[in-house]
């Protein structure tokens, strides 16, 4: 069976307040791999992939955040993609 994968767009007060790196931790512990990374929007931007409940429980971390951040809006696409890992990248 092929992962489910998801591009994901995170609006609120989400760059400086731990969020890659908190998604980071959660993508390990839930097992997905892919990738996440600040937008020059003020945005956060990230791609996930695993089974489907593994991805459902990162789109659900992904509305919350770590503590410090305020998310007013996760948008959730259908996308394709294959990872190793999952890794903080450069701003967009």
């Amino acid at each position: 069976m092929s992962p489910t994968v998801c591009h994901l767009r995170i609006q609120g007060v989400v760059q400086g307040v731990g969020y890659r790196w908190a998604m980071a931790q959660a993508a390990r512990r839930l097992r997905v791999t892919g990738w996440v990374r600040n937008r020059q929007d003020g945005s956060v931007e990230a791609m996930v992939s695993g089974t489907p409940d593994a991805v459902a429980d990162m789109v659900a971390w992904a509305r919350r955040g770590p503590a410090s951040a305020v998310v007013r809006h996760v948008e959730v696409t259908p996308a394709e993609g294959e990872f190793q890992g999952f890794e903080q990248r450069g701003t967009a």
